[in-house]
């Protein structure tokens, strides 16, 4: 079929058409909800903040429950990255909730640095999850999801200003993930600095440029209550999985010597807000944002990398054919090229090391002939020597031999004077 008749197919105008009768597919949403609910969902959350800020508290305060966390100490070399991963079930619905956990972070002297393992991780999960989906045999029904849904920006509630490493942080990963800013302990600071503190932090991240997640206002059901809520941020959080009793029940608290603030009491800290937003009322918007904008993104910007388009210089739609023969007969050039480049290499190494090897020969050459002179020089001083030893030797031999002569001829003489003066 021709490019042109399909075209024409397209751009058909779409005729509605009355039923007669009941069919059945409105039951379609009833089998979504089903099957979803069969298969469970997944949700991610990364925590960022300082060691000790409150963020462990936090979420075991936000689920309920109390996960297992190792304490952190104050002097780790860098940042890194501690998933783990649960199953929750909550009346029929099964959740597998990663937590993610930002060990290090803002300990260092040196906090250049701090934010990249955090964005490598990121990245990390999206060319996870880009690779899966460019599998020819794909499992994306079952697969583990590990792509970052949320990201929790703790802040340190100083009652002053944004840290320079906050907003270098949240200016990098804004891109990547959805980021909610909490300043944490909000029972640290009394109500007015913490409404002005709250406007402090939004107008340094509206100056900075650094775009935080905005709840949806496009569907009625939740216009209201999220247009509500985003006037809120950044929440104002305190956790505690301690439970204290007031008046006649028990409820979540933190007791103080001057008394109780309640993480369930809107009218001490935003939990509850926090925990409608994050949790009952915009999970899966959360869930899909991070798939239709940041992770869309991250695959525009790889597969743009790797010279796909969806249009050729010619306006002609993307051929995957052409696109795949184009990139195939470039990779075959540049892996000939490097082959190339590593045979050239290899023959100009051969030929240093046989230049190497010649003048270390000829350095070993001369210096053999070098000892064999000196050896043969020492022969001739030694034969020279023996020769001269020789000499002496039998000069000394002559003249003992004369010296034992002389001495028999004076013992003789003397033995006849000695015999005529004993006759006379």
């Amino acid at each position: 079929m021709a490019a042109t008749d399909i075209d024409v197919f397209a751009n058909e105008e779409k005729r509605s058409l009355e039923l007669g009768g009941h069919v059945g597919f409105d039951s379609l949403p009833d089998q979504l909800v089903s099957k979803s609910v069969t298969q469970g969902f997944c949700f991610n959350i990364l925590c960022v903040g300082e060691t000790g800020i409150g963020k462990s508290t936090l979420m075991n305060t936000l689920f309920n429950t109390l996960f297992e966390a190792e304490e952190a100490s104050h002097y780790q070399n860098g940042v890194y990255l501690r998933p783990r991963t649960y199953d929750l079930k909550e009346s029929n619905v099964q959740l597998k909730l990663t937590i993610v956990d930002t060990v290090g972070f803002g300990d260092q002297i040196n906090k250049e640095e701090s934010f990249k393992p955090i964005v490598d991780y990121i990245d990390t999960q999206f060319e996870t999850y880009l690779q899966e989906e460019m599998k020819i045999k794909r499992s994306l029904f079952d697969y583990h999801d590990t792509r970052i849904h949320i990201c929790l920006y703790f802040i340190a509630p100083t009652g002053h200003s944004l840290k320079s490493l906050d907003l270098v942080t949240m200016k990098k990963l804004d891109s990547k993930v959805n980021i909610i800013p909490i300043i944490a302990k909000a029972d640290t600071i009394s109500k007015s600095e913490l409404h002005k503190f709250k406007i402090k932090i939004m107008s340094e991240l509206v100056s900075n440029g650094v775009q935080i997640h905005q709840f949806p206002t496009e569907d009625d059901a939740v216009t209201e209550i999220n247009s509500s809520m985003n006037a809120h941020l950044p929440f104002a959080v305190v956790g505690s999985v301690e439970e204290v009793k007031v008046g006649n029940k028990m409820v979540k608290a933190r007791l103080y010597p001057w008394g109780t603030v309640q993480v369930e009491n809107e009218s001490h800290c935003d939990f509850v807000k926090l925990r409608e937003m994050l949790l009952r009322v915009n999970m899966e918007d959360l869930r899909e944002q991070t798939h239709a904008r940041h992770y869309e993104l991250y695959r525009r910007c790889k597969l743009e990398e790797l010279g796909f388009t969806d249009t050729d210089p010619d306006n002609k739609p993307f051929s995957l054919q052409e696109t795949y023969e184009a990139k195939r007969k470039e990779f075959l050039g540049d892996l000939q090229h490097k082959e190339d480049d590593m045979r050239q290499m290899f023959v100009n190494k051969v030929k240093e090391t046989e230049a190497e090897l010649k003048e270390k020969e000829r350095e070993l050459h001369e210096r053999f002939e070098q000892l064999k002179r000196m050896h043969q020089e020492e022969k001739r001083n030694l034969e020279e020597k023996r020769s001269d030893l020789e000499e002496e030797m039998n000069a000394f031999n002559r003249r003992k031999v004369a010296a034992e002569t002389l001495m028999g001829q004076s013992l003789q003489a003397s033995s006849q004077s000695f015999r005529k003066d004993k006759k006379n």
